[in-house]
Order: C-alpha cells, then structure tokens, then sequence
C-alpha cells in the first residue's frame, strides 16, 4: 500500500470511527432521555431524618427503573435557597417533582409555573397552602402532636405548665404539630398550661439556648414538647444544662441521639415518622402522576409513639432512623 492509500484508509477508519462514536452517543443520550427524572427538594440536610428520606427514594427509584435526585438546604432556615433549588430542578424539564415546602406560601409561584408546563407536584413531609401538588405524602402531623400531648399530659399527672419548642412557624410540618398539641391540651387536659411557644429553627444549639430561657422564667415548668430532630435534642440539652432533672421531654423524630437519650432517661418518648416510606411513597407517586394516572391525594405515611418499652419491638424499630 502506498502512501497515498494508507492516508485515505487512516481518513476512512477515522471517519468510521468517528461515525460510529456518534451514534453511540446519540444512542446512549436517548437511552438517558427514555429514563424517566423525578428530582426532590427537601427542606434540608442537617438532620437524619432527611438522610432517611433519601434513602426511600432510592429505593423506589432502583426498583421503578426511574432517575431520581435528591437535595436541600444546608438547613431549614434557608428558604431563599430553597426556591433556587425548585427553579433549577423545574428548568431542567423534569417529569415530575417531589417537594417539601419550607415556606408554605414562599413556593406557589414557582408551582404555578409548573403547572402550567404540566409538571407534576407531589408534597412530601409538608404541603403546601394551595391545592396544585396532586399529592402529599406525610405523616398526619395534627393526629401525631395530638398524641404526643396526651402523652405529656399523662406523665405530668394531667395538670401544670408546659411549653413548645418549634421548628419553624412557616411550614406545614411546624404548623400543624404546634397547633395539633396546643390544640389537644386546650380540648382534653384542661388544667395545663401552656406558657411558651418559641421557635428555634430546628437547630439545636438555638433551641438549646430557648430552653434554658423558658426554663429560667418558668421555674416550675413541668415539660416541654420539642417538634423536629434538632429542636427535641435542644430541649434535652437545655433541660441538661440548667441542672433540671424533673422536667418532662416528648419529642419528634427519631435519630441516634434521641433514641440514646430515651435509652438514658433524659427523654421520656418521641412521635416517629416513617421516613424512607415518605420518599418511597413521595416517588411513586410522582411517577403515576407523570403517566397521567389518578394518584391519591393524601398519603398518610403513619407514625407511632415510642418510649423506653417499646423502642426495641420490630414494629418501631422498622421505622426508627439512624
């Protein structure tokens, strides 16, 4: 073979070469496009309740076939930060959406949008003012605070004052569970008292601090109910700093440093959630949504009451988090 030969069979494997990369390409970028992507937005990542979400996500997603992404806030003050993370996962065109509103009114702009781009909502964890999600999967927060203040109320011998420390006065979760105790105790246990309702941001240094404060001007407090993972170790631990051992605690969530201070006694019980069912549920249901099929409107996820006697049965086990 010659050199001018060998120069046009380079050019020609070249060319062949290069052919066939591209439709490779176009193929594999097909395939990708074919797969169906449901991004979710949670309210944040500092807590393990979220890690648990996650984590029901993928499941769903590994067994649905489907590509799901899953981010937050650095924590749930963040609620600017949220609406970019809602506006970037709507530009990318997604098939549908799993969103946990930090702000209930702050996001109905930007749903409005995607509804009228027919992308799907699915609510998860907490919902939001406006009947455009197709779905919310949560926990039923107003039944399970409600409990959580019968609970109190039990073992503070029903009377006496008490006090709240809440996550956020923006989202539905924080909503609900304040009112759904402060609603119990006013209807059923009408000789309690509920002096302070603080909001801590579900942060557990902040709601440390609140603690001791409520502590300080009510010294003969009898409990305080905390409604999120950090806000409940914020009680525990400004419970602890101020010395106080008679003060009872009921918390929300679950996570190694609440089931450790049930275990030690500085926490007399907590509301559990079912977390990765809420992801699971959250992208399942996105997925029927995108197929245009009829999905149910209110996905009670469930929740249980646990303590020191039952923390180890499997029923509660399944749906505490680490």
């Amino acid at each position: 073979m010659n050199t001018k030969e060998e120069t046009m069979f380079t050019r020609r494997t070249l060319i062949g070469a290069a052919s066939a990369l591209a439709l490779l390409s176009a193929t594999g970028i097909a395939q990708a496009q074919d797969k169906m992507y449901i991004p979710l937005i949670s309210k944040g990542f500092q807590h393990q309740f979220w890690q648990a979400v996650k984590a029901g996500a993928d499941k769903a997603a590994k067994e649905f076939d489907v590509e799901v992404t899953f981010e937050g806030p650095d924590n749930e003050t963040m609620v600017d930060k949220q609406i970019d993370m809602l506006s970037a996962a709507l530009a990318k065109k997604p098939a549908a959406i799993g969103f946990a509103a930090l702000d209930s009114q702050a996001a109905i702009p930007l749903l409005r949008k995607a509804q009228e781009q027919n992308i799907p909502i699915i609510a998860f964890d907490s919902g939001v003012d406006s009947d455009i999600p197709m779905a919310t999967a949560a926990t039923d927060n107003i039944a399970a605070a409600a409990l959580a203040a019968d609970k109190m109320a039990d073992l503070i011998g029903d009377e006496g004052k008490v006090a709240l420390v809440v996550h956020d006065q923006t989202s539905r979760t924080g909503i609900d569970r304040r009112d759904g105790f402060v609603n119990r105790i006013k209807e059923a246990h009408p000789k309690i008292e509920i002096v302070s309702i603080q909001y801590g941001a579900g942060d557990q240094l902040q709601s440390t601090e609140i603690t001791k404060s409520i502590l300080q001007a009510n010294p003969d407090l009898k409990g305080i109910f905390g409604s999120n993972e950090g806000s409940a170790i914020g009680v525990v631990n400004g419970v602890k700093e101020s010395g106080r051992k008679d003060v009872v605690i009921i918390g929300y969530d679950s996570g190694a440093a609440q089931k450790q201070a049930i275990k030690d006694g500085l926490m007399a019980g907590a509301i559990t959630q079912n977390p990765v069912g809420i992801g699971y549920e959250t992208v399942k249901a996105a997925i029927a949504a995108a197929k245009g099929e009829t999905v149910e409107k209110n996905i009670d996820t469930g929740f249980y009451y646990y303590d020191k006697s039952n923390i180890d049965d499997p029923k509660i086990a399944a749906v505490l988090y680490d």
